[in-house]
């Protein structure tokens, strides 16, 4: 425009720009109010959704006054398209910064909400996210005039040398894809390495996973070795295990009766104990004639892998206390040692308390 400046231009672009102001104060009102509301809700999908349109609509709304208070000034031509392409590019990066937030956070809501799924793995999160702010970085370059075909070929040409120069974080970005696609360890998952380490699998990001051993240390494992690694999960296919305990009577004990005092103990612990299972059977299975008493082992049942050492404890004490309480003796291997005057004399294991007088020990004349 050629004409100039008058009171009323400047009485309109204050009028536009003070209305989007407006706009966007109240649309974040409203949208504070909504996202009340949707903390409410099961489903944190429209939590995600509130919180990125209070980014979008205000910054919307302030673009689009800043736009008409520009369209009614006496602007120059290359003013007034200098003025829009930065708009433009401001609305641009809002949204594509919002829409970034918004998929990643669906994507880590639908995620958790499904039973088998990564759901607290970043890994998705990040990929989305990067993508999308590609996308948008894109769009804005093409608003602004610039090809991006130039662009694109040189990252297809130059792709090939960043895969070589980044052979190990690749390796370990499409374990961790590889790791989670399979489904065989998600995070929360209690896993043991064939190297020693194991804990709960706290996250698996484009690099590493990162578990959390029962000391409550974290230990950081890089993707390529884990999907490398014999490992044994203890939470697939399902939570709860089976936990073995060992014991053993003497030989002139009643087995009947062991077994049953020993199945009532069983089931009280399952019952009363929490992180046990109250419909597990108990079972007890005789298998030993050992030297100095009969082994039997007791099956018990927990919810999960860190719920045996507690299950464990319980049960040693009060199967003590009962084995106590019935008569029924614990033998600890003993041996008796005769020591004679010019002989080597080879010690013969025997079967509880160590005698005074226990058969002729064989020896070795000198």
């Amino acid at each position: 425009m050629n004409r100039a400046l008058t009171l009323d231009d400047l009485v309109l672009a204050g009028i536009a720009l003070a209305t989007g102001f407006l706009v966007a104060f109240l649309s974040r009102t409203l949208l504070r109010w909504l996202g009340k509301h949707a903390k409410r809700t099961r489903w944190s999908g429209d939590d995600v959704i509130v919180d990125a349109l209070r980014t979008v609509v205000p910054w919307a709304a302030i673009a689009g006054g800043a736009a008409a208070a520009a369209a009614v000034l006496p602007l120059t031509k290359a003013v007034q398209h200098t003025v829009n392409q930065c708009l433009t590019v401001l609305l641009i990066f809002v949204v594509t910064v919002s829409a970034a937030r918004v998929i990643a956070g669906l994507v880590q809501a639908v995620t958790q909400s499904r039973s088998g799924v990564a759901g607290s793995a970043t890994i998705f999160v990040n990929i989305t996210r990067v993508l999308v702010l590609a996308i948008g970085f894109l769009v804005m370059l093409q608003s602004l005039g610039i090809s991006i075909a130039p662009m694109l070929t040189a990252l297809g040409v130059g792709g090939l040398a960043v895969a070589l120069a980044l052979q190990d974080t690749l390796a370990n970005l499409f374990a961790g894809i590889h790791i989670l696609a399979s489904k065989t360890v998600q995070p929360g998952d209690y896993i043991q390495l064939s190297s020693g380490e194991e804990g709960y699998v706290e996250d698996i990001n484009w690099r590493q996973t990162t578990v959390r051993a029962l000391s409550n240390n974290l230990i950081v494992i890089p993707n390529g070795q884990l999907a490398k690694a014999n490992m044994t999960n203890f939470m697939r296919p399902e939570q709860k295990l089976t936990v073995l305990v060992q014991v053993g009577v003497a030989y002139d004990s009643d087995l009947e009766h062991v077994e049953r005092v020993t199945m009532e103990v069983v089931a009280e612990v399952m019952k009363e104990i929490a992180g046990a299972v109250p419909d597990h059977e108990p079972a007890v299975r005789f298998h030993t004639f050992g030297d100095s008493r009969i082994g039997f082992t007791v099956i018990l049942g927990v919810g999960e892998f860190s719920d045996q050492y507690r299950i464990k404890h319980e049960f040693i004490k009060r199967l003590h206390r009962r084995y106590r309480e019935e008569g029924i003796r614990v033998p600890a291997p003993a041996r008796n040692i005769s020591l004679q005057q010019g002989a080597v004399v080879i010690p013969q294991q025997r079967t509880g308390a160590v005698e005074a007088d226990g058969g002729s020990p064989a020896r070795l004349d000198n």
